[in-house]
């Protein structure tokens, strides 16, 4: 790493322009000044804020942006990202590059689960997640944006990936106030589907975020009600099944009943969300519950297959359940035998069925299919786990932090030989 003041900096600029937010944390840390005035009047961060990308504006503002820098800069940064997000990034590239071709746009990884559009256009390329920059830069500076304008960005793309989208929703529910709250809520009853789709994600973003605070209760609640009475007013199949998926990770009393109700909606992407709440979480499943389970699991969706596979082949076998379970490993939609293997390597140690299916899996051209197989053999203690990890074959770095391949390590050390 160069010690050269100069050399830093243009190294920082590099970094800038080819969104290598690693790279400019690194040279940041080692003493890079971000707020170093360039020949043309820029810095890198103005530069890194025009170039739209939240993961790389966010190392260059640190931890201490709002004392750093005075108003004036402060003030010439919030503009710079309004300026690109209100005129929208593909046209503010042709205005200033003049050209009148189409634009280029690829989807990108701006950070660990963000995405953003990367447009080119001219020789010259931006990030367009301006909108994402914007919402960063009023929250680190201490500026109240207005709930509507949140939620006006958070809907701008419909791809709930989409950087703009989840700094909106990480704002929001960063501001706890009662106000802001009940302003973001009451845009459930907005006539737009795609505004009270993104309510949805509000309100779990609040329940997963304040599990450990003193407000964890109140919210709970709150969110549990508005979910609840949600649920029988929706008339959106979009929104619908995301407040189902929603309800599926609360505890709410009325949880499996909604799901029954559900189970014939005419529209898969409600079905697919019933088996969630069918599951009761470790209790064994109702008489009606899993009846309703093993309907959708013959659905004539793919989607609604793999969903209900994977909880009821999660559960102890009864009856027609071992009847079914051949048939969802030789289904032709490949996410459903890829969840029914998967969930078989839990439950049933004492259903020799089972494990006869888990080895039939060894046979599969999925290596998925037959890790969950090898891992489930694992499980039971089943002496042939080790020739069915061999048929696994070689794993990709995708599954460098899955639980599964470590099964055999497991199955070892609990056959070791006693010591002599």
């Amino acid at each position: 790493m160069t010690t050269d003041p100069d050399e830093a900096v243009a190294a920082l600029c590099a970094a800038v322009a080819a969104y290598e937010h690693g790279a400019a944390e690194a040279l940041v840390e080692a003493g890079a000044d971000p707020d170093r005035v360039l020949p043309d009047g820029t810095t890198p961060l103005l530069r890194a804020v025009e170039g739209g990308s939240p993961a790389v504006v966010a190392v260059l503002l640190g931890d201490d942006a709002r004392l750093r820098l005075p108003e004036a800069e402060r003030g010439r940064l919030l503009d710079a990202a309004r300026e690109w997000y209100e005129e929208g990034a593909a046209e503010r590239l042709r205005r200033l590059t003049g050209s009148a071709g189409p634009a280029d746009t690829v989807w990108v990884t701006d950070s660990e689960y963000d995405s953003v559009p990367e447009i080119t256009l001219g020789g010259r390329s931006v990030r367009a997640g301006h909108g994402a920059v914007l919402t960063n830069l009023e929250w680190e500076f201490r500026i109240l944006a207005p709930v509507a304008e949140l939620v006006a960005r958070g809907v701008r793309s419909p791809r709930r990936d989409h950087v703009d989208q989840n700094a909106s929703l990480h704002v929001l529910n960063s501001r706890v106030s009662a106000q802001t709250w009940a302003e973001a809520v009451a845009f459930r009853h907005d006539p737009d589907p795609r505004r009270r789709a993104f309510v949805v994600d509000v309100v779990r973003y609040r329940l997963w975020s304040l599990s450990d605070t003193a407000h964890a209760g109140w919210y709970e609640k709150e969110c549990n009600r508005i979910l609840t009475e949600w649920e029988a007013e929706e008339t959106d199949a979009d929104v619908l099944g995301r407040v189902l998926d929603a309800l599926g990770e609360t505890d709410v009393p009325t949880r499996e009943a909604i799901g029954l109700r559900r189970a014939g909606h005419p529209d898969p992407g409600v079905r697919r969300w019933v088996p969630g709440l069918l599951d009761r979480f470790g209790e064994p499943l109702s008489p009606e519950g899993r009846r309703a389970l093993r309907v959708l699991c013959r659905d004539g969706e793919g989607v609604v297959r793999a969903s209900a596979a994977g909880v009821l082949a999660g559960e102890e076998p009864e009856g027609e359940d071992l009847e079914l379970l051949p048939g969802l490993l030789r289904d032709p939609d490949p996410e459903v035998v890829r969840r029914t293997a998967y969930a078989l390597g839990y439950v049933a140690r004492g259903v020799p069925e089972v494990a006869e299916l888990l080895v039939q899996c060894l046979d599969s051209a999925d290596p998925d299919v037959r890790l969950s197989a090898a891992h489930g053999l694992a499980v039971r203690n089943d002496p042939r786990t080790p020739e069915a990890y061999a048929r696994v074959g070689p794993l990709g770095p995708e599954y460098q932090h899955d639980h599964r391949p470590g099964g055999l390590l497991e199955w070892r050390w609990r056959n070791r030989p006693d010591p002599v």
